[in-house]
């Protein structure tokens, strides 16, 4: 058996390997004339950009290095002390937690802004020279009477609070909340402003159409022969009259209730003509409750 280092099939050699050939399968040919493709594999192409140095992705390399700056950046110096502090600056509202780079909506943060009563039902009323009580004197006991004729079905714990009087144009009014127990408070549910008349006025009620009507027992339509009225607004009365058809007809009356937001309720009870709101008393509402009742006392005092 012979080896690679029999002499016999190899020839003198000094056994190191020198004289070793890849072979010819593998494209090892000793001669000149054809290139041995082994070799040529550990040489770069020549159009290989990266001839002459190791290859690596193109956009690998980071740009040049700046030289080093003679001084600190004059943007990076810090501000002058100021003379006083300044007002801190309201947080800002983000949607989404605090990791998220979304502004909230201007629009939907004024929804969400406090818009309640910020100079005071009681503030404007003493201003106005009107006069103020809790609900608890003598001439306010008739305003439970009021409340329990209202047509949005108060219950007995309901009581008339913060009653404000004064003159409001041609008329005299009371303004209250209508107020009922939680724990050891109350919260005012309702807003009421009422006009004292010396006449006889029927028993009516007049509400949006799209309020759910009870206690009507009793009670007849009125039409004001005006489809856009009679669709959106809703005359009810104990009898049908001269002064609920004056007051069914009137085109003040139709054109305050045909601007309004249909919010609003009234109804003649213990002497008084009165409107309801779902809401707590505030100037701008007392002076929108006197605008309407003005027209409403108006049109049924025109009928005489």
């Amino acid at each position: 058996m012979s080896t690679p280092r029999d002499p016999d099939d190899f020839g003198d050699s000094p056994g190191d390997g020198s004289e070793w050939r890849e072979p010819s399968h593998l494209g090892g040919n000793d001669s000149e004339d054809e290139p041995n493709f082994a070799d040529r594999r550990r040489q770069p192409r020549d159009d290989d950009s990266t001839a002459g140095g190791a290859w690596q992705p193109a956009g690998w390399d980071l740009p040049a290095a700046t030289p080093e700056r003679s001084g600190v950046d004059p943007a990076w110096d810090a501000p002058p002390p100021a003379t006083s502090a300044p007002a801190p600056e309201a947080p800002e509202h983000r949607w989404g937690g605090p990791f998220s780079g979304r502004q909230r909506d201007p629009e939907m943060a004024r929804a969400f802004t406090y818009g309640g009563d910020l100079v005071g039902a009681q503030h404007w009323a003493l201003q106005h020279g009107w006069t103020v009580s809790d609900g608890s004197a003598p001439e306010d006991a008739v305003l439970q009477e009021l409340v329990a004729s209202a047509p949005v079905r108060p219950s007995k714990e309901h009581r008339p609070a913060s009653v404000l009087r004064g003159r409001a144009g041609p008329l005299e009014l009371v303004a209250f909340d209508v107020v009922y127990p939680t724990g050891r408070s109350f919260v005012a549910q309702y807003a009421v402003t009422a006009a004292p008349v010396l006449g006889t006025v029927p028993r009516f009620r007049l509400a949006p159409a799209r309020f759910w009507k009870h206690g009507t027992g009793g009670l007849v339509p009125i039409a004001s022969g005006d489809d856009a009225f009679d669709g959106r607004w809703q005359l009810l009365a104990a009898e049908d009259g001269a002064q609920v058809r004056r007051l069914a007809g009137d085109p003040t009356v139709q054109g305050l209730l045909l601007g309004s937001d249909d919010g609003d309720e009234f109804w003649s009870a213990a002497g008084h003509v009165a409107a309801i709101r779902l809401d707590g008393h505030r100037p701008q509402l007392i002076e929108h409750h006197a605008r309407l009742l003005a027209a409403v006392v108006g049109a049924l005092a025109a009928a005489y």
